[in-house]
């Protein structure tokens, strides 16, 4: 009999890259297509190397949905950091909300993330919360038992 498992029962970086090749091989979510061109914030210097960063950031939205209900505005603070500006002190940016944007709004297409009830953002629906949980117990399953 295999026992439940939930997505706080597994390695949580191992999770989000399980999810984003679960939402890869799916074929359901659509890339944009200014996705190679974007910077992720303002305080990037660069774009990101990943090809498949869009996979890991909507993952990475889904997974920090199953835990609590949030809105663009806290996913931007989540992903934001320090702008380094040279010799002045360093200030914290927010990273850019149209990435977020999109990731969620693809969630939504495939029926994983829903508006919340009282208007506080999104969540994760019952369809995207079965199947994280799905991906959750092959994970574990798959994984090796830890060393002693």
């Amino acid at each position: 009999m295999v026992k439940a498992t939930s997505v706080k029962d597994v390695d949580q970086h191992d999770a989000v890259k399980s999810i984003a090749f679960f939402l890869k091989k799916s074929g359901k979510v659509k890339v944009p297509e200014w996705s190679d061109l974007v910077k992720l914030g303002v305080h990037k210097q660069l774009a990101p190397v990943d090809p498949d960063w869009f996979y890991t950031r909507a993952a990475s939205l889904a997974r920090h949905l199953y835990f609590r209900p949030a809105g663009v505005g806290a996913f931007k603070r989540v992903y934001g950091g320090n702008k380094g500006r040279g010799v002045a002190p360093n200030h914290f940016q927010t990273a850019t909300g149209n990435a977020i944007r999109k990731a969620i709004q693809a969630l939504e297409k495939i029926n994983w993330v829903e508006k919340h009830r009282d208007g506080k953002g999104r969540v994760l629906s019952k369809q995207g919360r079965k199947d994280l949980d799905r991906i959750a117990t092959e994970l574990r399953q798959t994984a090796r038992p830890a060393e002693l």
